[in-house]
């Protein structure tokens, strides 16, 4: 199973070259399948298996040996693939050798003592010699781990140079596999370097033994001469002489060497000095070194320099390292204030506050920094949109002496929706777009609705960083680019849990000042009383249009799908949605309320022009005027994502229902008030005529006035097409705009505009009916004409010719204004003169015979002239008028009496044409 696996393959080595003990990076193919797998790993024949260090199938790191060949093959060796090959060679290079007393280009750093056993720099006295192997047998490295070696053996080392030198650290590292009786042989070395050092300090003497033996000899001679003398007093002054020649000659030799021994001492000192300095000269350069990369921003150097003076001398005991380890914390405790100053300082951008977070944690700072940044964010964006308010607020109270924003059109190219509105209306206006940028100059927004743009753009480029913010520190991302992470990070969440309600009630507060200072703009009346003073303050002159209104409502929407793109929960976003629906609500209400005004003002603008149909253009106007205002509305109507409709509620389906019903009442009401106006209120200097009708509509214009009967029958024609076109058409445009109660707002319209219709139309018939009804009587009887003694009959009389004529007069108008009203008007008037004769007809107490074929001669012309206008109460009235005269008993009567309206008929051919071609037309309506 174990050479299942194909055998390692080497195909690069980085670097490909260098001197003995260089680190190189091994990559290539099945290189093992863990440390364990690792057998054997050589370099130009050199075994480097014990600085190996496996780190995937495709890489291992080691340090090259001191081998034998310049050049060779890397291999790698497992237990799963056996003896591995390679594509690619290593060079090894000599290195040069700089003794003490060799000159250099370069300055040899003697202090320095690379260890390549350990892979450190070792600090030693640059004269010492240093054994390699102290106890002289061959070394057989263990392969104990070195973490398991330093809980053994805690604060000691396997470095015998080490104060905290440990021996049993050192055997088991070195000398873990090593025989017994090769311990005994290092044993014995050790000694033999140990009595090296003893007779090392002897050699000295035994070099100056010949020296001592002259001195000797000198002094026997001597005293052997006193001897010889035999006297003691010579002895005794000999010797005195002899012991002060000694004193002075060790007098002057401490004369002559003692300048020599003061300077060597001096030097000594002097040069322990500097290698104390120059060996911990780190730590007494740290604090000017701190002061200088915190100016030039370098807190990372900072910061590693700190955790390396910490390490070395945080539990020092020397006074003069404790010092300047004080003077240290002192600069350090003073960044740790800089940095968080700058922490909390705003504006700031979340790159910087995320890097002086991890600075402070690096630095252990007192507290939690992020939470701090947190709250400062919080309360800074709360600030500033009271700020924002405030300003707008004093620059509207103060708009006479100060510059209120205007639409500036070349200070930016990208065309703001403000822009756009302002422009369209410009053009609409018939301006040309040179105009239209002149108009937008002059156009000014109001001042509520830059603020709600400008309150809405804040939040929406603060509050992104402020929740990404809380992100970072909820799932711990502050502190993955520095050091301890896993602590860090489980500090970090365990915080955030507790804090999450505290951050929900910030989030919530964002946006509680975001509505309720919109509200305050635009919605004030949905302010509680001891919130208007905090969040409005605004001076309402005039409610803002619906058109400004729609316009805030889609930047909100805007502002709300950019804040839900951040994945803030929905319940937090919900008051937004609160706004945005009463906005919606506000500006449906408000549209239909300026709507209403503006059709007031339709009656300014009827010029009493009359179409081909009898129709002016205030039908048109009406329905216009509606349609705008409703496609005006239609993307406040329309439902965004998560939206409700704006008519769920019941009091605004009453509402909206209410003021639809208003305003088509408002239509009315004009129409009535223009139908009655008297002649001295119209305004006849707009008055013209349609050059497409033709001449028979001259005479409406003939004198550049309309009379109280013309105006009548044209509100007449326009009721009728209002009744029949436009409110069905509003219906339905109220119904494909989603609104409710459609139904009652029509039926609720056509009733009063039907009560207008009657209203109308008996003033008219009153007007033209009553004149011709009120002259047949006094026609009848005109000469002292009585019944019962008249002539043979020779015609129709005058009286009913003059009947027929005013009869035909009102057809001409009629016809001259509407073909469609003809019909309905000319059978009320055929029925009042109906009325009126048969009534007069029934009075009579007795007819004779020639009277009562004169009665029956004009009744059947009447009747016979305006046959296609009878309804069947004139019908009625007819045949009442007729049975009250005697019947004609004679063929003879009959046959007179039809020559009679045959010469009637055809004396008056001319003028009942119009009744035939009324006829016509009646019938082809």
């Amino acid at each position: 199973m174990s050479r299942a696996r194909q055998p390692p393959l080497v195909t690069g080595i980085s670097p490909n070259e260098g001197i003995s003990w260089t680190k190189v990076t091994i990559r290539g193919e099945n290189l093992g399948t863990g440390p364990t797998d690792l057998i054997g790993l050589t370099i130009c024949g050199h075994n480097c298996l014990l600085t190996a260090e496996w780190m995937s199938a495709s890489k291992i790191v080691c340090r090259v040996g001191q081998a034998k060949n310049d050049k060779g093959d890397i291999i790698v060796t497992t237990k799963s693939g056996g003896r591995g090959t390679s594509t690619v060679s290593f060079k090894l290079l000599k290195p040069e050798k700089i003794g003490i007393l060799d000159q250099s280009a370069v300055w040899v750093d003697e202090m320095n003592y690379y260890d390549m056993r350990t892979d450190r720099n070792k600090g030693i006295p640059p004269l010492s010699l240093r054994p390699a192997n102290p106890l002289g047998i061959e070394i057989d490295k263990g392969r104990f781990p070195q973490k398991d070696l330093e809980a053994l053996f805690p604060g000691m080392s396997a470095d015998f140079t080490s104060e905290n030198f440990s021996a049993a650290w050192y055997l088991i590292e070195n000398h873990s596999t090593t025989s017994f009786d090769q311990l005994k042989m290092a044993v014995v070395n050790l000694k033999k370097q140990a009595n090296k050092k003893n007779e090392g300090s002897l050699a000295y003497v035994k070099g100056g033994l010949s020296t001592f033996f002259e001195a000797q000899d000198a002094l026997s001679a001597i005293h052997q001469k006193l001897e010889a003398d035999g006297t003691e007093k010579v002895e005794g002054s000999m010797t005195q002489k002899l012991e002060n020649v000694l004193n002075r000659a060790s007098n002057t030799a401490d004369t002559l060497f003692q300048e020599v021994l003061g300077r060597k001492d001096k030097a000594d000192s002097t040069r322990n000095a500097l290698n104390v300095l120059q060996r911990f000269k780190f730590l007494f350069n740290l604090p000017l070194n701190i002061e200088r990369n915190i100016q030039k921003g370098d807190y990372d150097v900072v910061i590693n320099d700190y955790e390396k003076a910490k390490s070395l001398f945080g539990k020092t005991e020397v006074q003069v390292f404790k010092k300047y380890y004080a003077e240290v914390e002192t600069r350090i405790e003073a960044l740790r204030e800089l940095l968080l100053d700058k922490l909390l300082e705003t504006p700031s951008t979340l790159h910087d506050q995320k890097r002086y977070i991890r600075y402070l944690s690096d630095l252990h700072a007192p507290g939690d920094p992020a939470w701090q940044c947190i709250g400062a964010q919080h309360q800074w964006i709360l600030q500033l949109m009271h700020n924002c308010k405030e300003s707008y607020v004093k620059e509207q109270k103060g708009s006479s002496l100060l510059h209120s924003p205007m639409l500036d059109l070349d200070s930016d190219v990208r065309p703001s929706p403000i822009g756009h509105l302002s422009q369209t209306a410009s053009l609409k206006r018939g301006s040309s777009f040179q105009s239209g940028r002149d108009d937008a100059w002059r156009y000014k927004a109001p001042q509520q609705v830059v603020f709600v743009e400008k309150l809405t753009k804040l939040v929406v480029s603060q509050l992104p960083n402020f929740w990404k913010l809380w992100i970072s520190y909820v799932n711990g991302s502050l502190f993955s680019e520095t050091a301890e992470k896993s602590g860090q990070m489980e500090r970090s969440k365990k915080n955030a849990r507790q804090r999450q309600n505290d951050f929900k009630k910030m989030i919530q507060e964002v946006m509680h000042s975001l509505v309720k200072l919109i509200r305050g703009a635009l919605l004030p009346f949905s302010l509680r009383e001891g919130e208007s003073r905090q969040y409005g303050g605004w001076e309402m002159k005039s409610e803002l249009s619906g058109q400004w209104l729609t316009h805030v409502i889609q930047t909100v929407r805007l502002s709300y799908e950019s804040l839900t793109a951040l994945e803030i929960p929905n319940d937090m976003l919900q008051i937004i949605q609160d706004l945005i629906l009463d906005l919606r609500v506000r500006c449906v209400i408000v549209t239909l309320q300026h709507t209403a005004e503006d059709i007031k003002r339709l009656a300014e603008k009827e010029d009493w022009v009359v179409d081909n149909e009898g129709l002016t253009s205030l039908p048109t106007q009406f329905e216009q005027c509606i349609v705008h205002s409703l496609q005006s509305l239609k993307t406040v109507l329309d439902c965004k994502p998560g939206e409700a409709s704006v008519f769920q509620q019941q009091k605004t389906q009453e509402d909206v229902c209410q003021l639809s019903i208003g305003i088509m009442q408002v239509f009315i009401d004009c129409l009535e008030q223009l139908s009655t106006k008297p002649d001295g209120d119209i305004d006849t200097a707009h008055l013209s005529v349609d050059v497409s009708s033709p001449d028979l509509f001259g005479s409406i214009h003939e004198d550049s006035s309309l009379s109280s009967e013309q105006r009548l029958l044209i509100a007449l024609s326009n009721c009728r097409y209002l009744e029949r076109h436009t409110f069905l058409n509003i219906a339905e445009h109220f119904e494909k705009h989603g609104f409710q109660g459609v139904e009652k707002i029509t039926q609720v319209s056509m009733e009063s505009l039907k009560e207008l219709d009657q209203r109308l139309f008996e003033m008219y018939i009153e007007f033209k009916a009553d004149p011709i009804v009120g002259s047949l009587e006094p026609g009848i009887y005109a000469g002292y004409f009585d019944w019962k003694d008249c002539l043979v009959p020779a015609g129709v009389r005058n009286y009913l010719k003059e009947a027929l004529v005013n009869i035909i007069a009102v057809h001409a108008e009629v016809f001259t204004i509407s073909k469609d009203l003809v019909p309905r008007i000319m059978s009320r008037v055929v029925e009042a003169v109906s009325e009126e004769l048969s009534r007069l007809m029934q009075c009579v107490s007795s007819f004779s015979k020639n009277g009562a074929l004169q009665a029956r001669l004009e009744i059947c012309a009447l009747r016979d002239t305006v046959a296609i206008y009878l309804t069947p109460e004139s019908n009625s009235s007819f045949k009442q008028a007729l049975e009250a005269l005697p019947q004609l008993s004679s063929g003879t009567d009959k046959k007179f009496l039809e020559e009679l309206l045959n010469k009637f008929k055809s004396s008056m051919h001319l003028q009942l044409t119009c009744f035939q071609a009324s006829s016509s037309t009646m019938m082809k309506t």
